[in-house]
């Protein structure tokens, strides 16, 4: 009876335990940003994550899962909802941007930036998001070191949370904020 007792004690423990590893998810440990570390990533031709993404304007916002994929000629981003549902596919190439949301209807335009607004209904820097997703700054634009990232264009870009990867780091919590939009991102996976 003893044993009896002991025995189901213990598988629930070990139940909760299992149950509780669903619950939590374990965040990468803190690491500063320091702009000098990422210095390097102007070289990397080649990188892909895995994240969530809420943008917040003053009328609207939204959220989504994004799936980034960066090569030197081509940038293809597909935004989702929850498992998957309402997916839209970005993809950007030599100055021709497409957008194709699955109903059938792609669409093209050779004003990347502007087109890309205009279906967002709220203003996002397009063209900068490429440099900020890995922890820099737009190469042909002058910018203001902070404590935790820089200013750039009317934009503050700050690292909230930075995670290494492979031999180097990489933005895990990043906040892009101006006066009328603010956007939040968590990488969960980088692939370098």
């Amino acid at each position: 009876m003893l044993y009896s007792k002991a025995r189901v004690i213990l598988w629930g423990c070990w139940v909760l335990l299992l149950s509780g590893c669903s619950f939590f998810t374990v965040e990468p440990p803190s690491i500063p940003y320091s702009k000098t570390a990422t210095l390097p990533l102007y070289k990397l031709q080649q990188w892909s994550f895995e994240g969530r993404l809420s943008i917040t304007g003053r009328t609207d916002s939204w959220t989504a899962n994004v799936d980034w994929q960066h090569s030197a000629d081509k940038e293809r981003v597909k935004l989702s909802g929850p498992l998957g549902q309402g997916a839209t596919l970005i993809q950007l190439s030599k100055g021709i941007v497409t957008i194709d949301r699955g109903d059938g209807k792609v669409q093209t335009s050779n004003q990347p930036e502007a087109f890309i607004n205009q279906q967002l209904g709220l203003f996002v820097p397009v063209q900068s998001l490429r440099y900020w997703v890995i922890g820099l700054p737009e190469p042909n634009q002058n910018f203001v070191e902070t404590a935790t990232g820089f200013k750039q264009a009317g934009w503050l870009i700050e690292y909230k949370q930075m995670q290494a990867v492979k031999t180097t780091t990489m933005p895990y919590k990043i906040n892009v904020t101006n006066e009328q939009v603010k956007l939040k991102l968590i990488v969960d996976e980088w692939l370098l």
